[in-house]
């Protein structure tokens, strides 16, 4: 009754913002695990209470269990030994795992309200027949008894990584799968992206006293195990930790027998922990670290949306960088630079796909080109206040615009809208998930200005957080901010590989008047600006809008802007006029500021040698 209750309140605070929400799905876990680090096997109790918030009768439920995936002819093996250019942090490696080596969930038994429940399993994936449905509305307690083996560390999981951390505990309990409007997200693992329904979890973890553990959530106990949370800890052979975190859609978990452990305590109590073996190797630069994170935040919260949970931490473990609600494993022995770029991106997961929880699998680049976009600029900000090493740029996406025309030149670009685990190589995975998932804000703050881009990524975060958005509730809101249609731009920049490529066709004089004569070669519309620098040293910037916008972007400062007639998506050309002789004419040219994927700038210049 109290769940419905607050169903309803919030379908009334809701109608009364004026925006309507998708249902939801919500969990709570109560899990209660103890490693044995002598043999990597870990034995537990998992308690999951799913509310139904869909209109349907749930019969069955379907789980995760991803350590299922590091063992010779799994998905993951077979997938890393045919594609063509595997991750080398997989390879073969998988497909030579010895019996110790491997990592395995074996699940013991499955109840729901003491009565023992059908499952099987396919590979990385638990179904469960309910003795019971699950009707709207209503709720249901699942308990899983499992013994898992902790893979040797070979993609994010493991024990032992490369820079000897004991465990990196990533994906390491029955997860269960979402369910949202499309139905169940099943996909096996093959090394790729995530998507869970929101909740709560309660996590106990016993095991050797000499190990320190940080994780998501925040420590309930901190007077019993001590390692930099206490000054107290109790004594024995063991200890459990008890940690809470509320509003996460998944829990991860580090333990290390050298770990030095920091804290670091924002102005607005927000605590940042810092768990590493502190060497040669890593002392300086983590030392560093907290003051420059701090300086990050200030400036995400300003730009993208205030932190929302209480703490985080960075935890040296796993096989790069990766992102967990409240914390992340990242490799430690590194320069300054390196280990506050990978920091910085991990962080800004935090908020594309911690805080908004797009459906990776569907979405990668709204969770890695987010965090990629914002990574670089404040990186870029950082090093105006000479935090770390480099030089403040204009544009801190320049580097990123140049690489992925060279992937696009090459002809190996695949859809946007590709699922994460059928990309045909992991070049094209990364290339689309990372950059064009970038340069898809960059285009779009081309498209509609400074002004109106970033309103609309604090508007997209203030109605999106914790609600699972997909790529209409996103442009969506840039629709609204701007006042322009962009129904055109997401279906040619997400559901297409047609290219930008404008050119200056020709010129000719008309009544002592210069006429410029430009081309469309490329099938992606888009508004167009071209910069006229005459002798004088005075420049004109034309607006040519795109007639499918229905809009035009306002500009800002004291240039001299003309706006133009709007340019008709289908046809391949357009002439204007501009007031001065061509003898006048110093140089022409298209998108002089270089922010569109014109996949051929050769074309875009023209300077004048007439005397």
């Amino acid at each position: 009754m109290k769940f419905v209750l607050l169903i309803a309140l919030l379908i009334v605070s809701e109608l009364g913002n004026g925006q309507s929400y998708r249902w939801q799905q919500q969990v709570n876990y109560t899990m209660s695990v103890e490693l044995d680090s002598e043999n990597h096997q870990l034995k537990g109790n998992q308690y999951l209470t799913l509310y139904n918030n869909s209109p349907d009768t749930l019969t069955r439920l379907y789980y995760h269990l991803y350590f299922n995936a590091f063992q010779p002819g799994s998905d993951m093996d077979i997938r890393s030994r045919n594609i063509i250019d595997p991750d080398p942090r997989i390879g073969k490696r998988i497909a030579s795992l010895t019996s110790d080596e491997i990592g395995y969930h074996d699940i013991k038994c499955v109840q729901q309200e003491n009565k023992k429940l059908k499952f099987s399993i396919h590979g990385t994936i638990l179904q469960v027949e309910l003795n019971k449905p699950i009707y709207p509305l209503d709720s249901a307690t699942i308990e899983i008894e499992f013994k898992s083996q902790v893979p040797v560390q070979i993609r994010r999981s493991g024990r032992n990584n490369k820079e000897g951390i004991d465990y990196s505990m990533a994906q390491w309990y029955p997860k269960l799968c979402n369910y949202d409007e499309q139905g169940w997200h099943t996909p096996p693992y093959v090394a790729r992206e995530f998507y869970g329904p929101w909740g709560r979890f309660d996590v106990t973890i016993k095991m050797d006293s000499e190990f320190c553990i940080g994780a998501t959530g925040l420590l309930q106990n901190p007077e019993n195990v001590g390692c930099g949370y206490s000054s107290d800890e109790s004594k024995g052979n063991s200890k459990t930790w008890h940690f809470i975190a509320e509003n996460v859609h998944d829990f991860v978990w580090a333990a290390d027998r050298d770990y030095t452990h920091k804290i670091y305590t924002r102005k607005n109590n927000c605590k940042l922990h810092f768990l590493y073996q502190e060497n040669d190797k890593t002392k300086d630069a983590w030392s560093a670290l907290p003051v420059i994170i701090d300086s990050a935040l200030q400036f995400i919260e300003t730009n993208f949306g205030p932190y929302a949970y209480s703490g985080y931490s960075f935890i040296q473990g796993g096989d790069g960088g990766m992102e967990y609600p409240m914390a992340t494993l990242i490799t430690g022995n590194r320069p300054l630079i390196s280990l506050v770029g990978v920091s910085i991106h991990e962080l800004m997961h935090s908020w594309y796909q911690m805080m908004l929880a797009t459906n990776e699998s569907l979405y990668p680049w709204m969770d890695e080109g987010f965090a990629s976009f914002a990574e670089e600029e404040v990186i870029n900000h950082l090093k105006k206040l000479n935090l770390i090493p480099g030089q403040f740029v204009a544009d801190p996406h320049r580097e990123t615009i140049h690489n992925y025309i060279d992937f696009i030149n090459s002809g190996r670009e695949e859809s946007l809208s590709t699922h994460a685990d059928h990309y045909s190589t992991n070049t094209a995975y990364g290339q689309e998930s990372y950059n064009k998932g970038a340069l898809c804000l960059v285009e779009l703050k081309y498209i509609i200005g400074e002004t109106a881009f970033r309103q609309g990524m604090l508007n997209y975060y203030w109605r999106w957080r914790f609600r699972h958005p997909n790529p209409n509730d996103f442009f969506r809101e840039m629709e609204k901010v701007s006042g322009m249609e962009l129904d055109w731009f997401k279906e040619y920049y997400v559901y297409s590989t047609k290219t930008m490529d404008y050119s200056i066709d020709s010129l000719y004089v008309k009544d002592s008047k210069t006429i410029c004569r430009l081309k469309r070669i490329g099938l992606f519309p888009m508004p167009i600006e071209v910069r006229v620098e005459f002798k004088s040293a005075s420049n004109t910037l034309y607006y040519i809008p795109l007639n499918l916008m229905l809009g035009t972007k306002p500009f800002e400062g004291n240039m001299n802007v003309v706006q133009l007639k709007e340019w008709s998506w289908v046809n391949p050309y357009y002439e204007f006029t501009i007031d001065a002789s061509i003898e006048s004419i110093k140089s022409i040219q298209i998108d002089p500021e270089n922010k569109m994927l014109d996949v051929n700038s050769s074309n875009n210049l023209i300077l004048n040698n007439l005397n």
